[in-house]
């Protein structure tokens, strides 16, 4: 029998609603930060040895810990290679566990299975802020990755969202409460605030913790409110993971890299700029790591594609990854951190195992996962 046609009917006669913990555990266990080198990138930019855009990562990090050169989104009818697909596929462990959000609006997908973040806040007494996704500014369909629909977990033990979209949030409440404004500006910003809430056509966009409020203010007061002082793109969600674990000191992040996906404009630099990006982004992140007794030692990093990219060469716009070609299935995966093991993993791994790793880890069970832990990669 084909793995995913027993995967799915043992899933079938599991899926039913699991009932609230009646109490949840302190964690004791590592910290995780899981970073979605997203935006789609082929092996030959990033981890070739001698062509890549990303050294930091190949030559540095990968001889860190466990190194997975051919992790395989598998090929099944409905799985796309693309953005938002990919990164539910490393969240939930399940391929094709979403929906739309809304009839209304394309690209708004929502989870069906329980995500990384619900079966860790399930599992464990941890609160909202120590449970994070970062996300950037030009992807708001992703905003509704902090908990899934259906019959499990849900909203009350979603993560976390930081990102330009709840900083926007954010603000407008804080200027619309300080009355300092003239009627047309006042008519103006509820517009706005009108606007921003109704990217989540759910009507579920929660109000951050207290603790995610009071990072919001520090922010401002140090990046303002006209958007032209903090960073963008890839280094903003730099900026925003690494004062996060200085500031709320999350014990599972996930950082949702994207700019790679520039290339869809037509310039092959647009794409290779944006690994190297990632690339400076991953050393602050590991520096930040290392330097603080938090995370020293006692922190795991994943770092994978959420797709790849076509390597169709008479392409009009090359590095496309909507067509399922082989090559925008197959990516790759580090980790590397406390009780990892080092060296390389000779054969393919399905990308369904990454949330499955995640969660032995981490001392959870994420029992509605189509994949298996990794063989190899803890010692």
């Amino acid at each position: 029998m084909h793995r995913r046609t027993f995967t799915l009917g043992l899933a079938a006669g599991l899926a039913t609603p699991l009932p609230a913990l009646s109490q949840s555990a302190g964690y004791n266990g590592p910290n995780v930060i899981l970073v979605r080198f997203g935006g789609g990138v082929r092996r030959a930019e990033t981890i070739d040895e001698a062509a890549t855009w990303a050294p930091y990562l190949r030559h540095v990090l990968a001889p860190r810990g466990t190194f997975i050169p051919d992790l395989r989104i598998e090929k099944l009818e409905g799985v796309n290679t693309s953005h938002a697909e990919g990164t539910l596929n490393l969240l939930t462990g399940r391929y094709l566990a979403y929906r739309d959000a809304s009839e209304f609006l394309a690209d708004r997908l929502e989870p069906t299975e329980p995500t990384l973040f619900e079966y860790l806040r399930r599992s464990f007494d941890l609160a909202s802020h120590e449970v994070l996704l970062i996300n950037g500014e030009d992807r708001p369909q992703e905003e509704f990755f902090t908990f899934g629909a259906g019959d499990h977990f849900g909203i009350d033990f979603r993560s976390e969202m930081l990102s330009l979209h709840r900083y926007k949030l954010y603000r407008t409440k804080m200027q619309l409460a300080e009355d300092r404004l003239t009627d047309e500006a006042r008519t103006e910003l509820e517009a706005e605030r009108i606007r921003l809430l109704t990217i989540d056509p759910r009507g579920a966009t929660p109000d951050p913790s207290p603790q995610v409020e009071a990072f919001w203010a520090r922010w401002r007061d140090g990046f303002g409110d006209d958007g032209l002082r903090n960073p963008r793109g890839d280094r903003l969600l730099t900026e925003l993971a690494t004062r996060a674990m200085d500031e709320l000191k999350p014990r599972f992040m996930m950082v949702n890299y994207q700019d790679p996906d520039y290339v869809h404009w037509g310039n092959p630099t647009h794409y290779t700029r944006a690994i190297a990006i990632i690339d400076e982004g991953l050393q602050r992140l590991v520096a930040t790591a290392d330097a603080d007794p938090f995370y020293r030692d006692n922190t795991i990093f994943v770092i994978t594609p959420d797709c790849g990219r076509d390597t169709n060469p008479l392409a009009n716009v090359p590095f496309q990854h909507h067509f399922n070609s082989r090559s925008a299935h197959e990516v790759w995966a580090l980790i590397f951190g406390p009780g990892i093991a080092k060296g390389t993993i000779d054969h393919p791994v399905d990308q369904s195992a990454i949330a499955a790793t995640i969660a032995a880890a981490m001392g959870f069970d994420a029992t509605r996962a189509e994949g298996s832990t990794i063989e190899g990669a803890f010692l």
